[in-house]
């Protein structure tokens, strides 16, 4: 891959002339800029002569970051930002490069939100309002790419549903010479259909796909495993954002490459000591709102515990999700999915209840609708014993709800419960 890497100094040249970054300019330092900072004085801080002409003539657009169980941000871009980025990186990625040079079309199983956000665009075009239940046309954003989910909750998925999928599904891989497609997921509503699909006897309609990519939320090893277990095509991660496009892919044996076209990165410790860092980006692919030293809110590790972003080994979660304990130390999402993992290959969704400082309740669902054996949920409750502290009971649950955003919340402080995603 040809990613290029410009430097920081080549950067700020080219942001002198937007107004949030003059004082930096001026002062000769650029602070880390938080999300609230940029919604500070939006847009008229970021506005320049440039920026006004491309919003008049469509070249540039406003648009809300996807949110994952955090307030949504307003941002200008140009139109297919995040979809152009995708596209790019298939077309170039070694193990799927030949799904995209064989014009596979992109089916995509992800939130309800991006399916109504295809449906707009297309009402839009129309002069009309978006459908209540969008007809497959009506969810296609290009004539390579068509959405497929109608419902929040893909664990409420009823057998109608499914099979209207997997019948769409097929549609597309039956329009292909070789019978080929593309499945591009969030990771947990692909682990949800494929469930639904061998529960209900359909999996025999379930078209296999030629190449797969999660690229929407963090996958738990579970999931990543459930998922190898039922597709022998290459199953490819990507880490990016609505904000910056994509940053980093995955290869079939899950070691992670950067993808840095226009970017700078730093990892700073989320605390003194730490191997979890944040990732701070400066980043010029998107034109109309350069991001100079940008907390994206997302955590990683290293393969050394350096702050190397060359190095990076995997993505641990949200910063904001983070649980700082009582007595010292941070767990990250990975740390807690490390734990499950290694207990049992069982559980599906699960959720930790903080109730006090020191007592939590593991809400969790499994592949195979039962709970898990006794010596697994005893090794579990040890590990998280000896690492946080937390007495911490185990409760299989039959549904675990998705938050609104069409994401799962995996730490929930009870006394905080605010809808994200609570049983």
């Amino acid at each position: 891959m040809n990613a290029h890497k410009q430097t920081f100094a080549e950067m700020i040249e080219q942001v002198r002339d937007i107004p949030i970054y003059r004082p930096s300019i001026e002062q000769g330092h650029f602070p880390i800029l938080e999300k609230p900072e940029i919604a500070r004085g939006f847009p008229g801080n970021w506005m320049t002569p440039r920026l006004a002409d491309a919003l008049k003539e469509g070249a540039a657009e406003f648009v809300l970051s996807t949110g994952t169980n955090h307030a949504r941000m307003q941002i200008i871009r140009p139109p297919f930002f995040l979809l152009k980025s995708y596209y790019q990186l298939w077309s170039e990625h070694p193990d799927i490069a030949d799904t995209w040079k064989q014009d596979c079309q992109r089916v995509s199983i992800t939130t309800v939100l991006a399916t109504e956000h295809v449906a707009r665009l297309n009402a839009r075009k129309r002069g009309a309002e978006p459908s209540a239940l969008p007809s497959l046309e009506e969810r296609r954003l290009d004539p390579r790419t068509l959405y497929l989910n109608l419902r929040l909750d893909p664990a409420l998925w009823e057998r109608g549903e499914v099979e209207r999928m997997l019948e769409e599904m097929s549609v597309i891989q039956q329009a292909h010479p070789r019978g080929w497609y593309h499945l591009d997921c969030d990771s947990y509503h692909l682990a949800h259909l494929v469930r639904k699909a061998l529960d209900w006897d359909l999996w025999r309609h379930f078209p296999k796909p030629a190449s797969i990519i999660h690229a929407y939320e963090y996958t738990p090893r579970n999931v990543q495993r459930f998922l190898q277990r039922h597709f022998e095509c290459p199953i490819i991660d990507l880490f990016g954002s609505t904000e910056l496009g994509y940053l980093y892919f995955n290869d079939r044996h899950g070691r992670y490459w950067p993808y840095l076209d226009k970017m700078h990165l730093e990892l700073i410790p989320v605390d003194k000591g730490s191997k979890i860092y944040s990732i701070i980006v400066s980043s010029l692919r998107n034109p109309y709102m350069p991001l100079i030293r940008y907390r994206s809110g997302d955590c990683a590790e290293t393969s050394d515990g350096s702050p190397d972003p060359l190095r990076i080994r995997r993505f641990c979660g949200r910063e904001k999700e983070l649980l700082r304990l009582e007595h010292g130390g941070i767990i990250s999402q990975a740390d807690l999915d490390d734990w499950i993992a290694d207990a049992t290959p069982s559980i599906f969704v699960y959720q930790l209840h903080l109730e006090a400082s020191r007592r939590a309740r593991l809400l969790y669902t499994t592949f195979d609708g039962g709970p898990i054996e006794p010596a697994a949920a005893q090794a579990l409750r040890r590990e998280v014993l000896e690492a946080t502290g937390l007495e911490c009971a185990l409760e299989h649950r039959a549904h675990i709800a998705i938050g609104k955003s069409g994401k799962y919340a995996w730490l929930v402080r009870e006394d905080e419960m605010t809808g994200r995603g609570e049983p």
